[in-house]
């Protein structure tokens, strides 16, 4: 006999956290009964880029649940409470926490719900499990750190599984130690510039937030560096957070952005794409203009910001990497050697598809419906969201903290989970 869990949600990070505090807040007679599985052996949250003086470019009015319910007791201004630094906070009139708080804001969020999480597991198949020949529930399989696999069954399956690295084509297949992505930057980099006595060149590849933070890093914190911001587009440009424009980012354009075509989503996509990507907050657009400008001054440009390039081959050596740029505007070629090459090239998000290929006879071609949804056949019990994978079809907020508090009161509310208590049912 084995339990059926009202939901299983594959991922702890934040979205998948927000849908574990509303599940426990919702207003019905049956608290639902789910779990969770994260392959991370403890709750972190983009430790690779938790960088000394970065900030949160959202509201912290934007967490967990303020926006579906301002008397949680998971709001940041109660964290801020408990923490004992309400006062403190208010006293730097800012909307905008340390990336380094909001962690800890987080962790102390899930430690709530450590009971509920399986950390150190990695999902391996998602299968299906039949009842009288219909399918009636998800069995999620997964591989604990000793090797032992774990089966778990579910009635609603949530994907909060984040992105994955996203590799430009040269540097496709390259297993290099000294090749890292943005998400693994703090507690490898460190490492790789060991030796302060070292002479290091290193390349910076990409023309948003990230890639100028960890730009702005290695100026900072490793005086051995010469570093190099290597970006297609022909400026650092900033990204637009203006009141009108921000409304985007509002729980509520999810539905005008749903109601659109395809084409016009596109449109809308162009449009506001400078909110989000390959665009900087203009502050640091500005503490980087003076640092150039300082060199200038100085005589000795030791750092360098390197436009209209596209990186068309690496070539590791022992004696380095080297990078073969293109102009973008005249096709001339170039060869610069560096020590160490960080990737700030965002990330991809259709690992799920790989999830669940298990699942493959049951899922049906097309978009998630406006509640994050996956068309499965008809026929059978089961649901499956996916939370931060539907970009194109719910608008660009899809993969950011913004929408988090609604988002999963809309999950809660969509798995019914009140009308029907766990059950025991014989395994297949």
């Amino acid at each position: 006999m084995e339990q059926v869990h009202d939901y299983i949600g594959i991922g702890f990070g934040p979205s998948n956290l927000a849908l574990a505090i509303a599940a426990d807040e919702q207003a019905a007679e049956r608290q639902p009964h789910g779990c969770f599985i994260e392959r991370k052996p403890a709750f972190s949250w983009h430790e690779g880029m938790l960088l000394e003086g970065s900030t949160m470019q959202i509201s912290f009015l934007k967490d967990l649940a303020t926006l579906r319910n301002p008397a949680s007791r998971f709001t940041f201004i109660n964290y801020l409470k408990e923490r004992g630094r309400l006062e403190d906070f208010i006293n730097l009139k800012t909307f905008f926490p340390s990336r380094e708080e909001y962690n800890d804001y987080l962790g102390w969020a899930a430690a709530a719900f450590a009971d509920q999480v399986h950390y150190g597991e990695e999902v391996v198949a998602v299968e299906p499990w039949y009842r009288d020949g219909s399918l009636a529930a998800v069995q999620v399989v997964s591989r604990d750190r000793q090797g032992t696999l774990h089966r778990r069954l579910g009635r609603n399956l949530i994907l909060g599984i984040g992105g994955t690295p996203q590799v430009p084509p040269a540097f496709a297949g390259l297993s290099d130690p000294r090749v890292l992505h943005s998400s693994a930057y703090r507690g490898r980099i460190e490492a790789l510039l060991a030796d302060p006595a070292q002479p290091r060149r290193v390349a910076v590849i990409g023309g948003g937030q990230s890639a100028a933070e960890i730009f702005q890093d290695l100026t900072q914190r490793f005086p051995q560096v010469e570093a190099s911001l290597i970006l297609r587009g022909g400026a650092l440009k900033p990204s637009d957070d203006s009141p009108f424009v921000n409304e985007i980012f509002n729980p509520s354009f999810t539905d005008r952005i749903y109601a659109q075509s395809p084409e016009r989503r596109e449109r809308l996509f162009a449009e506001y794409r400078n909110t989000n990507y390959s665009v900087v907050d203009l502050e640091l657009i500005e503490n980087l203009y003076q640092l150039f400008y300082l060199q200038k001054l100085r005589g000795h440009e030791r750092h360098r910001l390197l436009c209209e390039r596209s990186v068309v081959a690496c070539r590791p050596s022992a004696q380095g990497l080297e990078l073969e740029l293109e102009g973008r505007l005249d096709g001339s070629r170039a060869t610069l050697s560096y020590d160490v090459v960080i990737l700030a090239t965002g990330y991809r998000r259709d690992y799920h598809q790989h999830l669940l290929a298990g699942l493959r006879e049951h899922l049906q071609d097309g978009e998630p419906d406006r509640h994050y949804r996956l068309p499965l056949a008809a026929g059978g019990a089961v649901q499956v969201f996916l939370q931060g994978g539907c970009e194109v079809s719910h608008g660009l907020s899809d993969t950011l903290l913004s929408v988090l508090a609604i988002r999963s009161a809309e999950l809660v509310k969509a798995m019914t989970l009140a009308s029907a208590p766990p059950v025991a049912m014989r395994s297949a």
